[in-house]
């Protein structure tokens, strides 16, 4: 039998809501329709005068082959990151779930990165594979590879995707773990009973349990790597070589306070917000229906 609050009084709910009512407005609603009315609006570059443009930016900006690039550019970034984020969590929560001696110190390792500022993620990185006195870069010349993301757009994606994932991976692990420890032991029992190898159970019912936690860190993985990793990509590589690593977000920054396109840098941050909310719309709208709860 459901059991519902009841509050005495009728405003005491809207008390207690309303302090993330205000959070809510001022840090995300207010900005969005300031990007939205700045979008319409072409101003110069000291803020001095102000044009009302209409949909002329939208049109100016998709016009700009550096931008269409960017697309491509940030889908293949956030499809590797979310991926790789989540495959590899699942493999280190799987690993300390069977963790006897020494769980505390193993798990207290894997919740560090979470800890780290994106910036400084992104300085870490850089630093380890700077060319040539980086220690894996200078590892990875020892092995014959000739490591230099400064010129090699391949190689700058990579540290740019490792940074944003080592920086993840502490969430995702916490709510596998958390996932894993959830799921009834009897029901493993049972199938290891019935002489199921541990590869068909982890598929056959580990998995299938683990479904809306998975489905969960997919949406907040591809809303990390679209808005929250800015910050990794303009300590490392800065978008470069090039444009090879600029994906939208940077590019938002990079137009409005480098290029001091306002206008351009509003119209991009709007159709960013718009691009997240619909993948996240799709992925309730789809990927859910296979969704064991």
């Amino acid at each position: 039998m459901e059991k519902r609050v009841r509050f005495r009084s009728r405003w005491l709910p809207w008390a207690l809501v309303a302090p993330q009512m205000a959070i809510v407005l001022v840090f995300f609603f207010w900005p969005a329709a300031q990007a939205l009315y700045q979008s319409v609006l072409q101003e110069d570059a000291f803020g001095t005068s102000t044009e009302f443009v209409g949909l002329e930016n939208f049109q100016r900006v998709f016009a700009d082959s550096t931008y269409l690039e960017s697309f491509q550019t940030t889908a293949v970034f956030s499809l590797m990151v979310a991926v790789c984020g989540l495959s590899i969590a699942l493999l280190l929560a799987v690993m300390a779930d069977r963790v006897i001696e020494g769980a505390g110190l193993y798990k207290t390792l894997l919740i560090w990165p979470y800890a780290v500022a994106p910036a400084v993620a992104g300085v870490l990185w850089l630093f380890m594979f700077a060319s040539p006195m980086g220690v894996v870069s200078h590892l990875l010349q020892s092995l014959g590879l000739d490591w230099n993301h400064m010129l090699d757009s391949r190689h700058a994606m990579a540290l740019i995707v490792m940074a944003a994932v080592w920086k993840q991976i502490s969430y995702n692990f916490l709510f596998f773990l958390a996932g894993l420890q959830s799921i009834p032991k009897s029901l493993i029992e049972a199938a290891a009973i019935d002489g199921a190898s541990p590869w068909r159970r982890f598929w056959t019912i580990v998995f299938p349990l683990l479904s809306p936690t998975t489905f969960f860190l997919l949406v907040i993985n591809v809303v990390y790597a679209f808005f929250d990793t800015f910050a990794i990509v303009d300590a490392s590589t800065q978008g470069g070589p090039g444009k090879a690593t600029s994906i939208l977000v940077y590019k938002v920054y990079y137009d409005g306070f480098k290029a001091l396109d306002m206008g351009g840098s509003a119209v991009q941050s709007v159709v960013l917000m718009t691009i997240v909310i619909a993948l996240t719309l799709v992925q309730f709208r789809y990927i859910e229906r296979k969704v064991q709860y």
